[in-house]
């Protein structure tokens, strides 16, 4: 028996290091391929006479550009494509200067992304449109609604003759767990300030409160009438005819129906579309058409964004906040919102690096956050604030979403950039202990003793409620919080304390709004807060050079923790389809700080 136990452990300490010895071989061999291929990209990426830049509309759209080890960890994870909006920004301006670029193929295959970073991809679009270059759209089974939003800017959609296109709005999903949790005996003990910090609903309601009813209609109807009516525009068509044909189920509708009713211009094959651009180019049917990728061009030119000496930093933060230092492993806003995450300490070492950098002369915070830990975002703001103190110009560029302590952080700037799509405010804060009593003592069968030198002594513990006092002084701590909060609102905004409570309230915003109600400064993208800063720090257009922070880099040891961790989230994602999402976030609740100002987790459907 003890032979064979010695024979079984043996023989797994054997398998373990034969599948790490393969996993770290392999890991090597694909870094070789990948960056081998980066190396001649670099030293030999010219582009030919009549090409065609291809974008490619698959997989995810990111904020940051994946390089080094980044790139390595997307390939040895298997997520799949993905897209850089900076990339993709970039390469459009390079190809709207590039007289050998002829024009844009954008190939429809369905792109997943916020509509803030749709929003400013389409702007970028529509700028290469001067050039009076042709930009041409193709969808083979269907064009998905987010497609759609960019190929209107076309001068011409094609589609499959049975393909089809769905636009058919926005609407959001929350998840009510209230039930649920009466079901397994657990009680979520909830105190916030703000009618509409509704991130806590699904926890103490069965079903959407009216106030939280009332602001998802507003926004989504703000964001709805900008798409709608930014497409009925492109496509020249009546904003309330295409509101209604977006009502009709557009997705039934044949090829021919789509064409009549200028919702694409022409039904081919990919073939039939693919020869007319050979015609356009002079390229013979016969051959290949040039196509050239975003990242072939970009690693064409000189950064498009300038090469001069003087720096102005874009500080990326990307994901939820979390209080002190990571622990290792991750890569912070590689994988978009949901992923990675800020984590305070590490972000307020960065920024105080910054300060003291002669080369940086202004920065422009990048957000994109719906919040977190309230404790980490004071860290950061105060971070902020001292970098704002050394006399630098410090703005804000708001993403997809800079809600709660998302806001928080770009509160202090001196201007506040955002898209019309960017959802933002949701200035509330709230705590959240789970009481467990029910489901440890009746589900469980279990029964906890307790021996201590006080009656606070183990307060907030999950498996009892919260007395009387102990939650008074929680709502107490929420008070003050929600206090500084407003405060450093109202400082930054240059606002009284009491009209920022009045649109703060935890109230989510759609930005068209909140530019209305003071808390934008300005509607414009990424490149407007950054030529903003320029300007502020007496700097001429081209002197100087945008560098991006943090640093991607990661070891490999540190890479490989990751993979292993994205590689066991993508088998749970695809194994539990849209529940995933609120395993997600039944599972954050018991990992995250009590005091947090976080905007709901809302599924838009776009």
């Amino acid at each position: 028996m003890l032979k064979k136990f010695f024979l079984v452990v043996c023989g797994s300490f054997v398998g373990v290091f034969l599948a790490l010895l393969f996993f770290t071989l392999t890991a090597v061999i694909a870094s070789f391929i990948i960056f081998g291929s980066m190396s001649s990209s670099n030293g030999a990426t010219k582009i030919e006479k009549n090409s065609i830049m291809y974008v490619n509309l698959e997989g995810v759209l990111n904020e940051r550009d994946a390089t080094g080890n980044a790139s390595l960890m997307s390939f040895m994870s298997n997520q799949g494509p993905s897209q850089s909006l900076s990339t993709l920004i970039k390469s459009l301006k390079i190809a709207k200067d590039e007289e050998k670029i002829k024009g844009i193929y954008l190939d429809c295959r369905g792109m997943a992304s916020g509509m803030s970073s749709l929003y400013e991809l389409r702007e970028a679009l529509k700028d290469f449109k001067a050039s009076k270059k042709f930009i041409y759209a193709f969808g083979d089974e269907g064009i998905m609604q987010s497609d759609y939003y960019l190929a209107s800017v076309a001068d011409s959609i094609f589609i499959n003759p049975e393909g089809m296109v769905d636009v058919h709005g926005l609407a959001s999903a929350t998840p009510y767990y209230k039930k649920l949790m009466d079901k397994v005996g657990i009680e979520m003990q909830v105190v916030r300030v703000g009618t509409f910090k509704s991130a806590v609903e699904p926890f103490m309601l069965e079903e959407m409160s009216p106030a939280n009813r009332e602001q998802q209609e507003h926004y989504l109807g703000s964001l709805w009438s900008v798409i709608s009516s930014d497409i009925a525009k492109s496509r020249g068509i009546d904003p309330t005819k295409f509101v209604a044909l977006t009502d009709s189920v557009m997705a039934t509708m044949s090829a021919k129906d789509l064409k009549a009713n200028k919702l694409v211009d022409r039904l081919c094959y990919r073939s039939e579309f693919e020869d007319k651009l050979r015609k356009l180019t002079d390229v013979d049917m016969k051959d290949d058409l040039k196509l050239v990728s975003p990242d072939e061009l970009v690693l064409s030119a000189d950064d498009p964004m300038g090469t001069g000496k003087e720096v102005i930093a874009v500080l990326y933060a990307d994901g939820e906040i979390f209080s002190g230092e990571e622990s290792g492993g991750g890569l912070p806003g590689i994988n978009g919102m949901n992923q990675g995450g800020i984590y305070s300490e590490d972000m307020a070492d960065l920024i105080r690096e910054l300060q003291y950098d002669d080369d940086i002369k202004a920065l422009v915070l990048r957000v994109n956050s719906p919040g977190g830990s309230a404790f980490g975002s004071e860290e950061i703001w105060k971070a902020l604030e001292d970098f704002k103190a050394a006399g630098k110009p410090f703005a804000v560029s708001m993403s997809d979403y800079a809600a709660s302590g998302g806001y928080y952080i770009s509160s202090g700037a001196q201007r506040i950039f955002a898209e019309p799509l960017t959802i933002t405010g949701s200035i509330g804060i709230f705590g959240m202990i789970p009481n467990a009593s029910n489901f440890i003592n009746n589900t469980l069968g279990v029964k906890i003793e307790e021996v201590s030198t006080g009656p606070n002594a183990i307060a907030g513990a999950t498996y009892k409620p919260l007395t009387d006092q102990q939650r008074n002084a929680l709502q107490g701590m929420v008070n003050r919080g929600y206090d500084t909060f407003t405060n450093r609102c109202a400082q930054g905004r240059k606002l009284s304390q009491d009209s920022i409570k009045v649109i703060g309230e935890g109230r989510v915003w759609d930005a068209v709004t909140a530019h209305e109600i003071g808390l934008v400064d300005e509607l414009g993208g990424l490149e407007s807060a950054i030529k903003w800063v320029a300007k502020q720090a007496k700097i001429k257009d081209g002197d100087y050079s945008v560098v991006d922070y943090p640093n991607q880099e990661m070891s490999f040891f540190d890479m490989l923790t990751s993979m292993q961790g994205m590689k066991l989230e993508n088998d749970m994602r695809n194994r539990m389809g849209m529940f995933y999402t609120y395993y997600e976030q039944l599972q954050a609740i018991l990992g995250r700080d009590r005091i947090l100002c976080m905007m709901e987790p809302i599924e838009i459907n776009f």
